[in-house]
């Protein structure tokens, strides 16, 4: 990944910060808790308290859905033929299909996954992590991105930017 000029110049590829927060919240699980000794471990591998079946019935849409949400946007900027990498040039703005009500429905679509991975997982723990993992991505993705946008795409991303939630 190397930055250019014409770059929003995020930290690291979205998916990548996800599935750090990911392995972080699994390490500590697998191999924290036994470090922490038996007072501690309780809370780092805390559970959700549900069946193995439950659990399966409840993560498997999100991480389906999360998946298929982010495949959608993705295709829309091929579609668009502009790139969807954060790290390449953006060429077309977006701002129609699933990006009217949405500015970022592949990070939404990563956060859905993530969480239904954490359900899986059995982790509250991995669950709670998705938080920071939100404000790494908002701060050193989404935060430049916009910027970028708004330099690139002036008063046509500006204006988009008014009518349409980050999120939801």
């Amino acid at each position: 990944m190397t930055a250019s000029a014409d770059t929003p110049r995020v930290i690291a590829p979205p998916p990548l910060i996800f599935l750090g927060f990911l392995l972080l919240g699994w390490l500590i699980y697998r191999y924290g808790a036994p470090a922490a000794g038996p007072e501690a471990a309780g809370w780092l591998t805390l559970g959700f308290g549900l069946e193995t079946q439950v659990r399966r019935v409840v993560s498997l849409p999100l991480i389906i859905g999360g998946l298929l949400l982010d495949g959608a946007a993705a295709g829309y900027f091929r579609r668009l033929g502009t790139a969807v990498e954060p790290w390449k040039p953006s060429t077309v703005l977006a701002t129609d299909g699933l990006y009217r009500f949405s500015r970022n429905p592949i990070y939404l679509g990563f956060a859905i996954t993530y969480a239904g991975l954490a359900i899986a997982m059995d982790s509250v723990l991995v669950l709670l992590l998705l938080l920071p993992c939100l404000w790494v991505v908002q701060r050193f993705v989404i935060d430049r991105e916009e910027r970028y946008l708004s330099a690139r795409f002036g008063a046509d991303y500006d204006a988009y930017r008014a009518r349409v939630r980050p999120w939801l």
